[in-house]
This record gives structure tokens, sequence and C-alpha cells, in this order.
């Protein structure tokens, strides 16, 4: 389980990006692997999976 800061998050098109705490690294989420709403600069937990474009941030939460 990773945590990191919501960098962006686009409600109306339901995608954005998670900045990884202690690297500079950014993936992606998308809403359908949200398990709580977050909005920009919230801090969360998530899983890191390999996606067809790159990193993907699942199973978000709300640290």
């Amino acid at each position: 389980m990773s945590t990191g800061i919501v960098k962006f998050f686009n409600e109306t098109k339901g995608y954005g990006f998670v900045k990884v705490d202690g690297t500079n690294q950014e993936v992606f989420v998308h809403v359908s692997e949200l398990k709580d709403q977050i909005r920009q600069d919230d801090q969360v937990t998530f899983d890191i999976q390999e996606g067809k474009r790159g990193l993907n941030a699942v199973n978000v939460k709300l640290a």
C-alpha cells in the first residue's frame, strides 16, 4: 500500500493523478478505482498496478 497526495482530479472527466510520497512519480487514477470521493490535495492510500499506458493507482482511499 502506497501513500500520496492528489495532484489533480477532474470530477467531470473522471480521472486525475496522484503524486507518490517520497518520489517525484505521478500515477494515473480513474474514478472506477476510487473507494472514497477525492479532491485535489487530499492525502490518499492506494495500490499501484500496471495499466495499458503505464502505472495506475487502484483501491484509492482517503488517508
